[in-house]
């Protein structure tokens, strides 16, 4: 193996387990840090700290102007329409329930709202609990063979009465990229809102959000090399009018006696109290750093890595991989054993893996399995890291079986 990572000595922290003798291998849960992302957060904190928005003092306004940075930058990431309809939450779970508390008056007892079979709790959690408190009917739109979900079911099961569709751009756990431009097509038909978790796509490949055409999409920082702590909402402008307000503080409103409110649009209007400061301009060094990295490299690394890892883990006796997946991760299970098992035994080796249901136990039931080991990667692994997991994986699998 000579596939090496240029990219690799710019994530201390992968260095630093490294010299732990730890191989990091679970970076779809959260990925590693750049150095420019921890020079940026203690830029701010060393520099003297401010709130944002309000104060009229140069400090102040020295965090509002970065604070607003990163807003322009995600935009860019993304290819919005304009940064405005960018909003930072505290997580893509807390953008989740924001939409769902803020779309939950548009839907009458009986609507549908339409989910797939292969969604990540915080995808889920959120639409099942309006569809409990409204009286909704929770359609879920099955998988194929692939790991892909099921299109002419998806056409028979997104109808009239189809208010709402959400779906996951990459699966955490199949690492299958789902057909989006059909589905969203399909509900659009029928006049549903449209969201996409982004969570684990964004980070691969760039994404324009024009093109794709739908009226939400969520992702998350700490995936994308990021902070933890903040989430991204995109919403189209039309679409975000549709919201209603869901938490009240500070900043978010434009004049308040003690009986009532106005309050400010997006995307203001949905960030009150003091934000993430810090994280965010943290997060906008960790776009810059993704932005000036040769994409055709990182994605050709990225693939020659994933090849390596599904050749390997195919070669092997007893191992069967989920779905068929198409970047950056692989999710397995190995006959006679159980996941937590051979988890404990590539972590005794100093392999960081997954293992579990992948916060998306439904699925996990629907393949009649209660968890299974993920392999994740960043642009920081290499073919050193996939040799000492093979290493390590043999030496486990030949105690276990």
């Amino acid at each position: 193996m000579s596939l090496t990572s240029p990219w690799r000595a710019d994530f201390p922290g992968v260095l630093a387990l490294e010299a732990e003798g730890q191989t990091y291998l679970d970076s779809a849960a959260t990925a590693q840090k750049p150095q420019a992302m921890l020079d940026a957060l203690h830029g701010y904190y060393a520099g003297g700290v401010a709130n944002v928005h309000r104060a009229q003092h140069l400090p102040g306004e020295r965090a509002t102007r970065a604070f607003e940075a990163t807003r322009e930058k995600a935009a860019r990431w993304l290819n919005t329409a304009d940064a405005q309809q960018l909003i930072f939450t505290r997580s893509a779970t807390e953008a989740f329930n924001l939409l769902a508390y803020g779309l939950e008056l548009r839907f009458q007892p009986g609507d549908e709202i339409v989910i797939s079979a292969l969604e990540h709790h915080a995808n889920l959690l959120p639409w099942q609990q309006l569809a409990l408190r409204r009286q909704l009917k929770l359609v879920v739109l099955p998988l194929d063979n692939h790991g892909l979900i099921d299109l002419e079911q998806a056409a028979q099961l997104i109808g009239p009465r189809s208010r709402l569709l959400a779906v996951s751009q990459l699966s955490n756990v199949l690492g299958c990229w789902q057909p989006l431009d059909q589905l969203l097509a399909l509900a659009q038909a029928q006049g549903a809102v449209t969201v996409v978790d982004g969570s684990q796509g964004v980070v691969h490949a760039r994404h324009d959000l024009q093109a794709l055409g739908c009226d939400f999409y969520i992702c998350s920082s700490h995936k994308l090399y990021g902070p933890d702590g903040v989430g991204l909402l995109y919403g189209r402008a039309g679409a975000l009018q549709q919201l209603r307000h869901w938490q009240f503080g500070g900043e978010m409103l434009h004049h308040t006696d003690f009986h009532t409110a106005t309050f400010r649009d997006a995307p203001l209007g949905f960030e009150a109290g003091t934000p993430a400061i810090a994280s965010v301009i943290a997060l906008g060094a960790s776009l810059d750093y993704l932005a000036r990295l040769d994409s055709n490299a990182v994605s050709h690394h990225e693939a020659a890595l994933h090849a390596q890892l599904l050749s390997g883990l195919r070669l092997r006796q007893g191992i069967r991989l989920l779905g068929s997946p198409d970047v950056a991760l692989a999710s397995f299970v190995v006959d006679d054993v159980h996941p937590a098992d051979l988890a404990h035994l590539l972590t005794e080796q100093g392999i960081a893996v997954r293992a579990g249901h992948h916060c998306a136990m439904p699925l996990l039931q629907s393949l009649g399995l209660s968890g299974a080991i993920r392999v994740s990667l960043g642009l920081y692994n290499d073919a050193n890291d996939l040799q000492r997991f093979f290493s390590a994986l043999d030496q486990a699998l030949e105690l276990l079986q």
